[in-house]
This record gives structure tokens, C-alpha cells and sequence, in this order.
């Protein structure tokens, strides 16, 4: 079995088989969050009017613009919030600046896409090692083009959890990422180095990254479904092996 690290988004990747999309500040760790306070659903849009498009009585919207709450939307993509909202039953469609946006690229080959975030990095890994015949893809979604050494951790945290489970056959990538989560024993130093977490800090929202940083707390995954309209449909893969705690 092959284990592939893809430390970038880019429009020629293509997939044949299970891929963890990870973009752990914020949104696969939001989308983790909201499963657990009870979603029923969530749909990925690539972009805020997608987003915008789904407004209805039993619909929540959570996104982000600048790491903050757009315009007109219920939440904005922070995983302490989500865990604490009033979603049970309820559609949560989410639009980000990145993660949303790699998720539809995963989707465009992937038999299965999974959420992936140090949050529920040993559920996540478990499942897509059940689901995996040929080959597990880790995406990082980076930020805004470039490299994020925060998702490149998680992609070295998955890649461990892997190994234990099965023999893997690593890839440069998945390697890199691999290296990078045996630099630092905490997790929380490299998420805390990030970019991502340097804009948060200037929006104020740095608390966030604790919460990122919390390795195989949740049992949830978002598995990718199907689509409506413009969104993808992630909802709790009901199999996922419960995570140990940390």
C-alpha cells in the first residue's frame, strides 16, 4: 500500500483511491467540531455565495473571511464555538478560505474523502486504512498558496498512525511530513510557528490553536458523501473506530 503526502494543493493532482484532506487551523478541525455537537450534515462550498445559496429554517452557515465571521453567516470556522452550537439535526454549510476549496479538489478523483485534523487524527486514519486498497493520500491545504508547516505536522501525526496500523510503501512527501511531526514533540510549537496561527493572533483569535493542537480526542469523521447544487455532503461515518485519548 502506498502512503502519498501532497504538502500543496495543485489543479493537476488526481486520486484513485482514499484521500484525508487536512487543514487543521481551522476548517477540518471546525468540520470535526460541528459533527460532534450533533450536524447532521455538512456541505462544502468553494466559495461565500455558494454558501450564501443554501440559507433556509434548518440551515446553519459557518465560514471565514480573513480568519473572521462573514457577513450574514451563524458562525465563523472556530472549532471552540462549534463545539458548543446549537446544530443538532441541523445542515451546516461551510466555506473557507482553504480547506473548503481543497476539499472540492480531493473530490474531482477520490473514491473516498475524509476530514482529517490532529482533533480525530487516529479515527481519521483508522478509517481511511480500512477503506484503502491501493494507496492513502494525505492533502494539506497549506494557506493561501503556500506550504503550512501546522498541516505538514498533521500529515507526519497521520502518517504515524498509519505505520502502526499496516506496512506502507512512503513517498517523499509523506516522508517530509514525517520528519517534520519528529522535529517537534509538541504539537503545540509548529501550529504556534504556523502562518495560520500568526493571522489568527491578529484578529485575536489565537486560543483557537490550542484546540487545534489536541491529538486523537474525537471518535468523529466527515466522509464525503455526495453533492447538492454546488456543496459536497460530508456527514459522520458512523464505523469510524473510536480514538483513544491523548
Amino acid at each position: 500500500m502506498r502512503l502519498r503526502a501532497d504538502l500543496l494543493p495543485q489543479e493537476n493532482l488526481s486520486y484513485p483511491d482514499v484521500v484525508l484532506v487536512v487543514d487543521v487551523i481551522r476548517a477540518t478541525t471546525t468540520a470535526t467540531a460541528f459533527l460532534e455537537a450533533g450536524a447532521a450534515s455538512l456541505y462544502l462550498t468553494a466559495d461565500l455565495d455558494s454558501a450564501r445559496a443554501f440559507r433556509d429554517t434548518d440551515v446553519v452557515l459557518a465560514g471565514e473571511e480573513g480568519g473572521l465571521k462573514p457577513s450574514g453567516f451563524d458562525y465563523g470556522n472556530s472549532p471552540r464555538e462549534a463545539r458548543e452550537a446549537p446544530v443538532g439535526g441541523k445542515i451546516v454549510v461551510m466555506s473557507t478560505t482553504n480547506g473548503t476549496r481543497t476539499a472540492h479538489l480531493a473530490a474531482r478523483s477520490a473514491k473516498y474523502v475524509l476530514l482529517a485534523s490532529l482533533y480525530n487524527a487516529h479515527a481519521a486514519a483508522r478509517l481511511a486504512h480500512q477503506l484503502a486498497t491501493e494507496e492513502v493520500a494525505i492533502l494539506c491545504a497549506g494557506k493561501e498558496g503556500r506550504i503550512g508547516l501546522d498541516d505538514v505536522y498533521t500529515a507526519g501525526v497521520l502518517a504515524e498512525f498509519l505505520q502502526i496500523m499496516g506496512s506502507y510503501e512512503l513517498e517523499d512527501g509523506a516522508l517530509t511530513a514525517l520528519t517534520t511531526r519528529r522535529a517537534y514533540p509538541d504539537p503545540l510549537e509548529p501550529l504556534h510557528l504556523s502562518a495560520a496561527a500568526q493571522a489568527l493572533r491578529q484578529v485575536g483569535l489565537e486560543a483557537d490553536v490550542p484546540f487545534c493542537g489536541q491529538i486523537a480526542v474525537s471518535s468523529a469523521v466527515a466522509v464525503l458523501e455526495g453533492r447538492v447544487g454546488e456543496a459536497l455532503i460530508f456527514q459522520r461515518a458512523h464505523w469510524a473506530a473510536q480514538a483513544p485519548a491523548s
